[in-house]
Formats: structure tokens, sequence, C-alpha cells
């Protein structure tokens, strides 16, 4: 069972060795992230230059498992809209928490406004 869910910043963070990656290294091997949040990553490393199947593969590697956006997570993930609407989550933003409330771990990422946000998840942020 997964002790953490990574958000797709805090999996970025660790790809691009940035500030800390670190931190995200310390969990890696007993997290999880949401597959919304795994589209995520890929994205961005695809915005910065990388080709799919590279980064594809070198995220496999990892072996992190990838948790399947269900029905479920769309219901819970939408239910936390309303309270963290002020703060400007995204989907993925939502994606991620929901997925670390229903497993009840932490939620690892780099947002700073994630800690405001009273839902009942822990947040960490890794910088």
């Amino acid at each position: 069972m997964a002790e953490a869910v990574l958000d797709a910043s805090a999996l970025l963070a660790f790809l691009r060795n940035e500030p800390g990656a670190d931190k995200v290294a310390a969990v890696l091997t007993r997290s999880c992230i949401s597959s919304v949040n795994l589209a995520e990553t890929l994205s961005k490393m695809i915005q910065y230059g990388k080709p799919l199947e590279t980064v594809a593969s070198q995220i496999e590697r990892l072996r992190i498992p990838v948790v399947p956006f269900d029905v479920d997570q769309a219901r819970l993930a939408s239910s936390l809209w309303m309270s963290t609407r002020p703060f400007g989550l995204s989907l993925g933003d939502r994606a991620c928490l929901s997925l670390a409330l229903r497993l009840s771990v932490p939620a690892l990422t780099t947002e700073r406004d994630w800690s405001k946000i009273d839902i009942g998840v822990d947040v960490e942020k890794i910088r």
C-alpha cells in the first residue's frame, strides 16, 4: 500500500532534479500517482522538449503504481471543487488530493496553497 500520493509537480521536480527532488526520492518506492497526474507529468515533459516515449519509459522504470481515475475518483474530486475553488485548484490538483484522501496518506506537491485547504488531507510541500 502506498504511503504517499505524488502530485505532478512533485514527480516533475524529481525527474528534473529540481529543489525538493530528494524529498520525493525518499518516498518514491512507497508512493503512487493518479493517472490524471501522470498525464500532466508527461505533458509537461513534452513541453520541456522531451520525447514522449523517452519520458514514459523513464517513468515506467520507476515502477510507481498508477491509480486509474475511475468513477469514484471523479465523484470525490468533484466534491472537492467548492472547498478548493477559492484557491484555484485544477482538476489535476483535485485528482491528487482526492486520491490521497481516499488512501488516507499525504499528498506531496510543490503547490503552496494546498496547505491552506482543510479537506482532511495532509499536504507535504517538497520545497
